[in-house]
């Protein structure tokens, strides 16, 4: 018993270092195409080498409401080093978890495009979309231009683990009926 377990993790352990190993695609002088775990013969023509990795899977680590979001109604942050204001937009965003583009107002030319966009030199300014513009922090505006867009209210990284049951859908849950007798 105790050798099969042995030869069986020892196989295992065979077959990941092949997946994640180099394979050739080679032709002979024949012209059959040949693919291989060990470098071709000399005289191999067309040799490519493979450089596999195991299996991975690349995900996103934001949530598909927040991806669809941010395709419809991308946000664009106009700021600049202006204090408390700045900086509490930056928070809130970062807390619902919203991706966003900063432009720093840092020169003349900046600071004529922000003007046409909302009429003053004012940041820190929102930009969601093409459906809000909002001039000045004020967290309630900022918050219903994400949830009309929508952007999930905090971000999936801070959300509980389990959903939270009140008392009121606790008293709901049915519960079967006991075994008769």
């Amino acid at each position: 018993m105790k050798s099969r377990l042995l030869s069986g993790l020892l196989l295992c352990l065979c077959t990941s270092m092949v997946i994640a190993g180099n394979f050739y695609r080679w032709v002979d002088a024949e012209g059959k195409v040949h693919y291989t775990d060990e470098p071709p013969p000399a005289s191999a023509k067309s040799v490519q080498e493979k450089k596999l990795s195991g299996n991975v899977i690349e995900m996103d680590k934001s949530s598909y409401a927040t991806q669809v979001a941010v395709k419809r109604f991308p946000v664009v942050l106009y700021t600049s080093d202006c204090g408390a204001g700045c900086n509490k937009a930056r928070e809130l965003l970062v807390n619902r978890g919203v991706p966003y583009t900063t432009k720093n107002i840092t020169t003349a030319a900046e600071g004529e495009a922000l003007k046409k966009l909302v009429g003053a030199l004012e940041v820190p300014v929102l930009v969601v979309g093409s459906s809000a513009t909002i001039k000045g922090f004020e967290a309630g505006a900022w918050n219903a231009a994400l949830d009309d867009a929508g952007y999930p209210k905090a971000s999936a990284s801070r959300l509980p683990a389990t959903p939270k049951t009140t008392a009121a859908e606790k008293k709901a849950e049915v519960k079967p009926a006991p075994a008769a007798k």
